[in-house]
């Protein structure tokens, strides 16, 4: 009966949502309906009503995002006997429906996301054994100690905690291989991995050769190895003290529990954080993810691995014969074979890892076509839509996740879109002026709206769409590539621990100056065309306009492809921590203002500090957040700034043994509320309006920045060196 019933009031709503949608109306009420939504939404926003209101906010958006499609499908067309109207005019429809259907999916999963939930770091009643798999495959030793130094030092119990380093760069395959330089250069990484792994106290494991990639290195630990539990990092993720703690107790809540997903926290900007110089204000892209996203998939049992800073039921993944590697994202494909099969997800929304990502714009573009031609892979041999175990909300989810890594095919088509009716005078979108204002205005404005209301303070205007079109022209051809050869993708590592030194142009920037050369010769025929057919200047104004803000975003990317040179070689994070400093013998009261990975900065009150010089020797004492005895931590004095009764004094780290290694990932690593604390700090909203001010205002500059970057490489080598670092 209540079935019944619910189908009788679902089938009554989609009639009157279908009425409206149909409903015949004029151009002037279509306006006026439109304004009015708008209204209202402003509203609800500016009161800041959350709960119902919200949702009811976001019904009168769809209503116009319906009414759009609807007018969208039905008039606007070109007729299908102007092949050359109709073929790029279908290709712009269909982009527009693509968008129009990650909207829907980004409303089912973020609509009502779950809340974060509590800590349960003090709730811990049983303490099962757990394997931590770090693996590896060409990073640096010390990046690797210090990531392995955290993960043995996290607050767990030690004789159910086993850390093992999984080398892929010293393979016995690798070792012998006949390039005598490669297996040199291997067999030195297998030795030396081996020495800090003995130091730390942590196990080595390497395999015969590469096979299956990250797969295959993290199966080949499973069999090594017994734990119930499996957390994964990757090698530059150092996990905070209470990790464990704040995700093992979980699985004793359901047994059928497979993962808890944490997020991916990092403590040095990408290159458009770090090249736009966004990093310290506003949020991180990824935060839009793991913030929101991921939630929102944690709601509908659908939250996925992302391939570390997880923890991993051992006994899920043998029921399936380990991680899966048909794709070269094998987390995600994992997660989904395992909820394929009735396992359970969960997402806890709370930093307890720090990484790094990559900091040059080439290697940023080669992580992300991994990710899209890995995802690419899942939607070929695995379709999640029709894959047998899934709920309906979590095939959405799958779908979601894997149909987003399409969008290099409709941004480049908004791209180009308005140059065919500039250039060659091809109709492809048949509307007026006023009707573009009724309904494609108010389309795109109530989107704009929408993101903001499901994002807010994760995601500011116009971000989403910077960093999808910086991605798209190299995403284009690489997920190209992945569909008409499904197989041909291989996992490349994302290079770690990067450094600019001077300030130089990407290597991959010139497409780049190429479109906006074009978009700016599109805004020249712009100008020239209303003035020599004043009788199509409503049209021409509305294209135009539409090529104005590719223009700016094209801009924009100009600044991002233009690489800020970086004095400094590791991001430092402010941690205002006591210590005593010692030099010469002498100890003196001190505090630790910031850390990076490689050195510190101290206020030392100086009225009886002996006079000392860069280079000296020195150390640093303190108490790790473990609650141990004081330990020392010996450093060397990099620089010297005076400031009134206190001396700024710039150390670098000198690690000699495995107890250095341990201290510097406790004074940078351990305390997880530094992450949060410094995320919450970026997270407030602009609002529409002022986030679209501060974008063109951003892109503008940005545009002149790049330009000069161009300027600058085309100058003699001479010129060149003798430009100022880090402009």
């Amino acid at each position: 009966m209540h079935k019944a019933r619910s189908i009788v009031i679902w089938a009554a709503v989609s009639l009157c949502v279908i009425a409206l949608i149909t409903l015949p109306v004029n151009l002037q009420t279509q306006l006026i309906a439109s304004i009015v939504v708008v209204a209202v939404m402003a509203i609800i926003k500016g009161l800041k009503a959350q709960g119902t209101w919200r949702l009811i906010a976001l019904a009168f958006g769809t209503s116009i995002v319906l009414r759009y499609v609807y007018w969208r499908t039905t008039d606007t067309l070109p007729p299908i006997n102007q092949p050359e109207n109709f073929i790029p005019g279908l290709l712009l429809y269909l982009a527009e429906m693509y968008s129009v259907a990650m909207l829907a999916l980004s409303l089912f999963i973020v609509a009502t996301p779950l809340p974060s939930r509590p800590s349960r770091a003090n709730k811990e009643e049983r303490f099962p054994h757990i394997d931590v798999f770090v693996p590896s495959y060409n990073e640096d030793s010390h990046l690797l100690a210090n990531t392995l130094a955290a993960a043995k030092a996290m607050d767990y119990p030690a004789e159910r905690l086993h850390v093992w380093l999984l080398d892929d760069g010293g393979t016995l395959e690798k070792r012998n291989s006949n390039k005598l330089l490669e297996a040199q250069a291997a067999v030195a990484r297998h030795n030396e991995l081996k020495k800090l792994c003995e130091d730390l106290d942590v196990r080595y494991l390497t395999r015969e050769r590469n096979e299956h990639a990250k797969a295959g290195n993290l199966n080949n630990g499973m069999k090594h190895s017994s734990g119930e539990l499996i957390a994964v990092f990757d090698a530059d993720h150092a996990p905070a003290r209470d990790f464990l703690l704040e995700t093992v107790g979980y699985f004793d809540d359901d047994p059928k529990l497979f993962l808890v997903q944490t997020p991916h926290f990092f403590i040095n900007p990408d290159p458009l954080e770090r090249n736009l110089r966004t990093f310290e204000r506003m949020p991180s892209e990824n935060e839009m993810f793991y913030g929101i996203i991921q939630r929102g998939l944690d709601k509908w049992n659908a939250a996925f691995f992302c391939g570390s800073a997880a923890v991993l039921s051992r006994r899920a993944l043998e029921s399936q014969g380990g991680f899966s590697g048909i794709s070269i994202t094998e987390d995600c494909e994992t997660a989904l074979a395992l909820h394929g099969n009735g396992w359970n997800s969960i997402y806890v929304d709370k930093p307890l890892i720090a990484g790094l990502q990559p900091a040059t714009f080439a290697s940023f573009i080669g992580q992300r076509s991994r990710w899209a031609q890995g995802m690419m892979q899942i939607l070929r041999f695995r379709f999640p839509l029709l894959k047998r175990g899934l709920t309906l909300p979590q095939r959405l989810c799958y779908m979601s996740s894997t149909l987003f890594w399409l969008f290099p095919f409709p941004r480049t088509i908004f791209l180009f879109a308005p140059l065919f009716y500039l250039f060659f005078d091809l109709e492809i979108f048949t509307a007026s002026g006023g009707e573009f204002l009724a309904y494609t205005l108010a389309y795109m404005l109530v989107n704009l709206m929408m993101q903001n209301y499901l994002y807010g303070s994760f995601r500011w205007p116009w971000i989403s769409e910077l960093y999808e079109y910086v991605q798209t022209v190299h995403l284009l051809p690489a997920v190209v590539s992945v569909m008409v050869n499904p197989r041909k993708p291989t996992f490349k590592v994302t290079a770690k621990d990067e450094s600019i030194a001077i300030s130089r142009l990407s290597e991959i920037s010139r497409p780049f100056f190429v479109i906006f050369s074009v978009l700016l010769i599109a805004l020249a025929v712009t100008i020239y065309r209303i003035y020599a057919e004043p009788y199509k200047a409503d049209v021409t104004l509305v294209v135009g306009g539409w090529n104005v803000v590719n223009l700016i975003m094209a801009g924009c990317a100009l600044g991002v492809v233009s690489e800020r040179g970086e004095r400094a070689a590791s991001r430092r994070v402010r941690v205002n921590r006591r210590c005593e400093f010692g030099v010469n013998g002498k100890w003196y009261t001190a505090s630790i203002e910031d850390v990076s990975v490689h050195g510190a900065r101290l206020h030392v009150f100086n009225k009886q500090l002996d006079p000392m010089v860069i280079g000296t020797e020195g150390e640093i004492r303190f108490q790790p957040h473990s609650g141990a005895s004081i330990e020392t931590l010996p450093l060397i004095v990099r620089n010297i700034l005076p400031s009134g009764e206190i001396l700024a004094v710039g150390c670098q780290y000198v690690p000699k043994n495995a107890l250095d290694h341990r201290l510097i990932a406790d004074l940078m690593f351990a305390n997880s509320d530094q992450w949060t604390q410094f995320q919450q700090a970026r997270r407030h909203n602009p609002g529409l309006i002022r986030g679209t001010i501060w974008f063109v205002g951003l892109a503008l500059y940005q545009t002149s920045r790049g330009l000069v970057y161009l300027f600058r490489s085309t100058r003699p080598e001479r010129e060149r060196r003798a430009a100022k670092v880090g402009s």
